[in-house]
């Protein structure tokens, strides 16, 4: 029965590293840039800016992920 949880295991920690390594990179974008992302995008509805950040987003998830499980 072990043999069966060891994967499932596996997976629930590098999800939870690839979420942590994910926060970092968006909290350094945060910082390197002049405008706060998140205030541009809520407060004064910039559409480019949300879509550059969702690439961002996945772009970073998608290296995380294949750096993960190779």
């Amino acid at each position: 029965m072990e043999e069966f949880f060891k994967p499932v295991v596996a997976s629930i920690i590098y999800s939870l590293l690839g979420f942590v390594i994910l926060l970092l990179c968006y909290f350094i974008i945060e910082k390197i840039t002049p405008e706060k992302s998140w205030k541009e995008i809520v407060e004064n509805k910039n559409t480019a800016l949300a879509i550059v950040l969702a690439a961002f987003i996945l772009g970073i998830s998608f290296i995380i992920g294949m750096a993960i499980h190779g």
